[in-house]
């Protein structure tokens, strides 16, 4: 198998140049390909082509434009992530105190309150290895008061075990999702924990929660949000009890970075009402105001929802 040549700075302008991309500075041009690579940036330019075969761009296709777009993006996932804080952070302090009230500290360590046995002791052993690989000054100084807990023998071999306040706060938002949503279904703490969020049913708050930590992990990859179909898209919510959207979304934004991100403002808004999310984001597509929102299911009337007023 033959793999295309590594091509210097220079080559990738000449290439981008005989497509038809235009630059404005190249000297400014070469600083950012020594810092952002060229295959990064390709997302960014791949909706200016004028023929996806030949790889050629349209009229008056400019390679700051493709820069613009790249900073947005970048601001917009800090953006994002300020409000996938403030969700994470509820969720793990709502599992800790409803679960533990109810059951105990080690509450997590009883399979009758989970569904699936195989996917409960996956995500068991997932907290364990995350406790065991903390540096947090909590996680070294039980182990320090506890010697019988290291990383060898497993925490489980163990007659002594972090309670659920500890052990939940070095877990992922992803093991935090799963672990929600793996609780058997007639729980009353997974229902009260689902009105605490503003939605009616746990399933509901399942499929956000889910939808979410897929958006995190593009986030925290630092991976382009910017025109990008969604994999896991949120399901669609009966009466909500708090200003949503009022029309049915088309396909495309279903599928658009605006379905997450409007579920994310209703709950941030449920479990921190003094947050700033929208107004972040207001003020980020006022910097850009020529950056096209629409690529990110921001429609004409998006302004117009209850959620958005």
């Amino acid at each position: 198998m033959t793999n295309k040549p590594s091509r210097s700075i220079d080559e990738q302008i000449a290439l981008l140049k005989s497509r038809g991309m235009l630059f404005r500075d190249e000297n400014a041009a070469k600083k950012i390909l020594k810092s952002v690579s060229y295959y990064r940036l390709k997302w960014y330019w791949w909706d200016m082509r004028s023929d996806k075969q030949l790889h050629t761009f349209a009229p008056n296709s400019y390679f700051e434009e493709v820069v613009e777009k790249y900073e947005f993006d970048r601001e917009l996932r800090l953006v994002l992530f300020y409000a996938i804080e403030i969700i994470e952070i509820a969720l793990r302090a709502k599992l800790i105190y409803h679960l533990s009230q109810s059951y105990g500290g080690l509450w997590y360590l009883d399979s009758t309150l989970f569904d699936d046995i195989h996917l409960f002791e996956q995500q068991r052993n997932e907290l364990q290895d995350e406790f065991a690989r903390s540096g947090e000054i909590f996680v070294k100084d039980f182990k320090q008061e506890h010697p019988t807990i290291n990383a060898d023998p497993k925490i489980w071999e163990s007659p002594e075990h972090p309670d659920a306040w500890l052990i939940l706060e070095v877990a992922t938002f992803g093991n935090l999702s799963k672990m929600y949503k793996n609780l058997k279904h007639q729980l009353p703490q997974k229902a009260a924990i689902a009105k605490e969020f503003g939605l009616n049913f746990h399933n509901e708050l399942s499929s956000w929660l889910e939808s979410i930590s897929y958006l995190r992990n593009i986030v925290a990859h630092h991976s382009r949000v910017w025109s990008r179909t969604m994999v896991k898209t949120p399901m669609k919510v009966v009466n909500p009890n708090h200003p949503w959207l009022q029309i049915n979304l088309s396909k495309f934004q279903e599928k658009r970075p605006f379905h997450i991100i409007s579920t994310m403002l209703y709950l941030c808004n449920m479990v921190y009402p003094d947050n700033i999310f929208k107004q972040k984001l207001f003020d980020l597509f006022a910097k850009y105001p020529q950056m096209p929102i629409y690529k990110l299911g921001f429609s004409n009337q998006w302004k117009q929802e209850n959620i958005w007023k």
